[in-house]
């Protein structure tokens, strides 16, 4: 059968879908004169004169048969009827797109925070094969202990990785300016590039094959580094820089936006990067294979995941138990563990940022119910024009089409504008994200988010059209007809419907408010917990001394030579204006900060236990005066002194968790330890001082130590200054500090009170954000049940006329009206609480000092609910009372 064959049929079918096409037309005509006033039979009349068949016989003369051309025809007109509906209610299309507009707006925000820190991957070549290489010893409890340089020659060795580079961040100073500069450095392998697959801008980068065993002199600097330090000069290649007295050749510069995949932000800011080949001093010695430096990253071979890598690598382990047991004691348990590098990235923030996306989902999905309800009342107004086109053959299949078509429109709308206004905001919601947020530079409102917020935008709309949509195929044609002239009223599924609705947002809402109230109580407890020490008054200000590559350079080589530097600058600092006490300490003593290059974890042996096996525990080298300054108490023996200095025996002074972990049915007093396992001599613990929350405010039980500044020397200093101190104190102590030794730098001003407030940025943030989403559900659920209560009551005028003449009380019917909306909010409130029970529980790792099933938290919230609940359905009920039975009657 040749194409010819084929033509009348075609020509048939073409001419039915057209004539159904004009028939929709005239539905829709005749609709819209129904609605502004016109008789059905004149309306009818006016549509035919209007199209005729004129329509018909020139889209039959059109030499376009294609399916696809009329559905896009098709479409076009369902939307521009859409548009023109939406047009003649102002009033619902403002309140929809408003509601539909917070819901994709914020929906969209956060996503694009999960999105740039979650979903999308590192900005490096196959970051599918990254990892970060993880020392962990389970029999003591402790992870990620660190790496030894022969360690890193078995793995790269192995087989399993192209690339192992071992990397060490630092504080360095950067001398020969005007001015010394903190900067940030991380020390690589001269592999580490290659292993990242990332050029530099301007010059190159170390060569992988390189095999000096100590520093090479080159190093790469940052983007950033070169533009601020030094002018964007285009001739930086081969010029040399001091940093902490050391020279290095600038060989390259790294592209805009670069930053090293680090697990803080400390070291996601490097500025420098010089090789160390990790096998020779100042900073290793690999005779032994003890933890060296803090570990490495690494890139797995093509064509293995990091399950069967990770299977290669326990054999590997196994192996080296067995070769080295000295060295790998069976009761250490060490192991080594692969993790991707984008989670080491992200690390904790994981957990908070899909709790905020699950937040913001629910109160999109409160908005759609909310909506559909509006569209379900809209539909029982509407009734009228869909039986007129039903009458008039419209089918059921083409009237659901229409009206979901407007319902997608409405969301889409609602859409559009909550981009509109995201893009418009997006610096200020960069602005609230906490500072220590992985990957923020990365957030952008990219085309992936924008086909996000359409794809949420058409699955909205079609959520709350689908139920006014699933009406039209129940509507009962003859009643509605005949009721011209009176109000219409809702059919029972539609009210059923709405109340179903209404439930379900009064269900949605309570988990939400449930984990915001779970959330605010926790954050709550927090910050009302004693802290163990007095921030109040107190300023901390950094400095480092310098670290040279060559021993011999160094200044402050010993505990003894750094004591006159030390004893120098608290002459100065007590000098100044406004302090009232001054003491150094190590960088790790500074409470609730701990960037990764303070180490404050040592290695310690208890003397008498057996096994030389250490155990890790948080630590820090303080002055004798650090314990008063910050008001921290002594339980028993005594505090450190300037006489604890090298020429006095090693004493080091424990919080009660130490003593309770590590002596519980001894006095702790007089027992010794070493802070390292290749510590020459043992300490001896002389006092006991009560527990503070300096390295968690989560947690006032961590063990910790304290070692004599004059015994044990520090590089990585903090001055801390109480007392009434001014503004320009950073720069008084800058200017002190560098005249005793210029090379110095001074960074870092901050008081302890706003280290306290930093430590809680991230719950913070996640407490603020669910706290907002649980409020604008709470109101959309007031509104929501409102609005049915409401309606219900303008559909039952008449009624409640009737009630009245035959002598109702005003009581009867305000409580007739109450009941109803009380019991759509307990019925919602008890559902709710099973949904809130089934969440929370997922949540217990982020809260403090709550359960996630605390009794007093689900039922405050569930009578909360059900208050707002009557206050909304009050509104309408005095509304009832008002109502004059004669006008009722006639209604």
């Amino acid at each position: 059968m040749s194409i010819l064959d084929w033509l009348p049929w075609m020509r048939e079918r073409r001419t039915r879908e057209l004539a159904d096409e004009l028939l929709a037309h005239l539905e829709m005509a005749e609709a819209d004169l129904v609605a502004r006033g016109e008789s059905p039979r004149d309306a009818a009349a006016h549509a035919r004169r209007e199209f005729g068949n004129v329509g018909l016989v020139q889209e039959i003369s059109r030499d376009h048969w294609g399916g696809g051309a009329m559905w896009i025809e098709r479409l076009g007109q369902d939307v521009r009827f859409a548009l023109r509906m939406l047009r003649k209610a102002p009033g619902f299309t403002a309140v929809a797109v408003l509601t539909i507009a917070l819901g994709v707006g914020a929906t969209t925000a956060i996503f694009s925070v999960v999105n740039a820190t979650l979903l999308h991957p590192l900005p490096y070549p196959h970051p599918e094969q990254l990892v970060r290489i993880e020392d962990d010893l389970l029999g003591v409890g402790a992870q990620d202990v660190g790496m030894s340089t022969p360690e890193w020659w078995d793995l790269e060795r192995s087989g399993v990785f192209d690339y192992v580079s071992p990397g060490w961040f630092d504080d360095n100073n950067l001398t020969g300016l005007s001015r010394a500069q903190r900067v940030g450095l991380l020390i690589v392998a001269p592999n580490y590039f290659a292993l990242l697959g990332v050029k530099p801008q301007l010059g190159v980068t170390f060569d992988p094959a390189d095999r000096t065993g100590g520093f090479n002199g080159q190093a790469v600097i940052s983007d950033g580094l070169w533009k601020r330090v030094f002018g964007s000069d285009p001739k930086i290649l081969g010029r040399v820089v001091q940093l902490d007295s050391d020279s290095y050749r600038i060989v390259g510069v790294m592209p805009p936006g670069f930053q090293a995949p680090g697990r803080t932000k400390e070291e996601r800011s490097t500025e420098v990067w010089p090789a160390f080949g990790y096998a020779g001093p100042p900073l290793t010695t690999y005779e032994r294979r003890s933890q060296h430096f803090p570990g490495a990253i690494a890139r797995i071979k093509s064509g293995l995941t990091i399950a069967q890598a990770q299977t290669r690598v326990d054999a590997l382990v196994r192996s080296l138990r067995a070769q080295y047991p000295a060295d790998y004691p069976p009761q250490s348990e060490w192991t080594i563990r692969l993790v991707p590098l984008k989670d080491n990235v992200v690390g904790d923030t994981r957990q908070s940022l899909l709790f905020l996306l699950g937040a913001v989902a629910l109160v999109l999905l409160i908005g759609c119910t909310n909506i559909a309800n509006l569209l379900l009342s809209r539909a029982s107004a509407r009734g009228r024009e869909m039986a007129v086109r039903q009458a008039l053959g419209g089918a059921a299949s083409r009237l659901t089409r229409q009206l979901l078509t407007e319902s997608v429109v409405l969301s889409m709308l609602g859409g559009a504008a909550g981009v509109a206004v995201l893009l418009g905001a997006k610096s200020s919601l960069v602005r609230l994200l906490p500072a220590s947020l992985p990957r923020v530079n990365d957030i952008t409102i990219s085309w992936g988010v924008l086909l996000f917020a359409f794809g949420i935008s058409v699955v909205a709309g079609a959520l709350f059209g689908v139920a006014p949509a699933l009406q039209i195929r129940r509507l009962d044609v003859t009643r509605v007809l005949k009721q011209e002239g009176r109000g219409s009223t809702a059919s029972g599924e539609q009210a059923r419907t709405r109340r179903v609705l209404v439930v379900a947002e009064f269900a949605l809402s309570l988990v939400l408010m449930v984990a915001a109230a779970l959330l605010v109580r926790s954050f709550w407890d927090l910050i009302h917990s004693p802290l163990g020490f007095d921030p109040r008054g107190v300023t901390v200000i950094r400095t480092r001394l310098p670290y040279p590559n060559d021993p011999a350079e160094d200044l402050y080589p010993t505990a003894a030579a750094e004591a006159p530097f030390v004893r120098e600058v608290l002459r100065r600092m007590r000098a100044l204006p406004g302090v009232e006490e001054a003491e150094l300490g190590s960088s790790s003593s500074i409470p609730l900060d701990h960037p990764e290059q303070d180490q404050n974890v040592f290695r310690v042996v208890f003397e008498g236990r057996g096994s030389e096996q250490p155990s890790f525990v948080n630590g820090a080298e303080v002055g004798s005066e650090y314990f008063h300054l910050l008001r921290v108490p002594l339980l028993r023996g005594r505090l450190l002194t300037e006489f604890d200095n090298d020429k006095a025996p090693l004493v080091v002074v424990i919080n009660d968790a130490m003593a309770r972990k590590y002596w519980s049915n001894e006095d702790p007093l007089g027992k010794r330890l070493k802070v390292s396992p290749l510590a020459p001599s043992w300490s001896t613990v002389v006092g006991v001082v009560a527990d503070a929350r300096t390295e968690s405010l989560e947690s006032a039980r961590v063990p910790v130590l304290y070692m004599s500044l004059y015994q044990r020397s520090a590089k990585h200093l903090a001055i801390y200054l109480r007392g009434r101190v001014g503004a320009t104190i950073d720069e008084q102590v800058r200017e002190q500090v560098q005249s005793i030794n210029s090379a110095l730098p001074v960074f870092a001003a901050a008081t302890l009170e706003h280290n306290v407030a930093a430590s809680l940025d991230a719950r913070r943030f996640a407490m603020e954000m669910i706290a907002f989403f649980a409020l604008t559900a709470l109101l959309l659920a007031g509104l929501g049940i409102y609005g049915v209560i409401s309606y219900m009551v303008s559909e039952r005028t008449h009624e409640i006329g009737v009630r009245l003449a035959l002598g109702a009380r005003q009581a009867d019917i305000l409580r007739m009206v109450l009941r109803q909306g009380l019991m759509l909010a307990i019925v919602g409130g008890a559902v709710g609480l099973i949904g809130a029970a089934a969440v929370t529980h997922t949540m217990s790792s982020v809260l403090y000092g709550v359960s996630a099933t605390d009794p007093l938290t689900f039922g405050a919230v569930a009578g909360t609910l059900i208050v707002i609940a009557l206050v909304a359905c009050y509104i309408p009920a005095r509304r009832a009372l008002r109502i004059d039975p004669m006008s009722a009657l006639r209604y």
